[in-house]
């Protein structure tokens, strides 16, 4: 494409996982994207990022916009390309800027959310209404101050993944402690109500579980003055 100036422009790209994710609307299927959006051609299928794998360098990150699941597969696989070029380049924060501590609250200067510093929320893996149960909780005792506690969608907890760490895949010298190895998100599977999306915090996954079992931790969010997902 680039060399043949496709579109009148060589400047073209794979997009990195972040951006591709960008698109998702996990609150639509085949494609998941937002309502009303101007694309022609979608298959409801895999699309490969450029990301690769921090663990696997083996495999390479693709977003499925059948349904918004974002997995790792082998190099030598076989995906869709949806390709992009920038406009303008993102200002970004330096790594160390990132994050700001206050006693048991972490504010991330990215995306204006406030997290608990204890990415445990509670002390055991809940199923999804006892996450919800225990949200209530911590807002019914204004924990830590504040009473507007709530678990974050999908997309606010992919926020926190960092493309070149595993095992947690968060941002290097991140100032979390107890990172569990998975956690609920508020949004629900369109495919299948029963399912509610995940983040797996070994590699950054985005997948599914099940509702009724207890196989994920919490990890409460609140928005802050500036957040960008407000």
């Amino acid at each position: 494409m680039n060399a043949s100036c496709s579109h009148g422009y060589e400047d073209w790209r794979l997009p990195d996982r972040r951006e591709l994710f960008s698109l998702v609307s996990h609150s639509r299927i085949n494609p998941a994207l937002p309502a009303n959006h101007p694309f022609t051609d979608v298959f409801a299928g895999y699309y490969w990022a450029s990301s690769p794998s921090a663990q696997w360098p083996k495999q390479a990150w693709y977003v499925h916009l059948g349904g918004g699941r974002v997995f790792m597969g082998m190099k030598q696989g076989a995906y869709l390309v949806w390709p992009m070029r920038r406009l303008q380049s993102p200002n970004p924060i330096a790594p160390g800027d990132r994050f700001e501590i206050s006693d048991h609250l972490v504010s991330d200067r990215l995306t204006g959310l406030v997290w608990l510093r204890s990415a445990m929320g509670s002390k055991d893996v809940l199923n999804w209404p006892a996450a919800l149960l225990d949200v209530k909780r911590l807002n019914a005792n204004s924990a830590y101050g504040y009473d507007d506690w709530r678990l974050p969608n999908i997309r606010e907890l992919e926020s926190l993944v960092a493309l070149d760490q595993h095992s947690p895949a968060l941002p290097e010298s991140h100032p979390f402690q107890n990172v569990s190895q998975g956690y609920w998100s508020s949004t629900t599977s369109v495919y299948d109500p029963s399912y509610s999306w995940v983040l797996y915090t070994g590699d950054g996954n985005v997948g599914v579980g099940f509702k009724e079992k207890a196989d994920f931790s919490i990890w409460p969010v609140r928005s802050g003055t500036s957040s960008r997902f407000r």
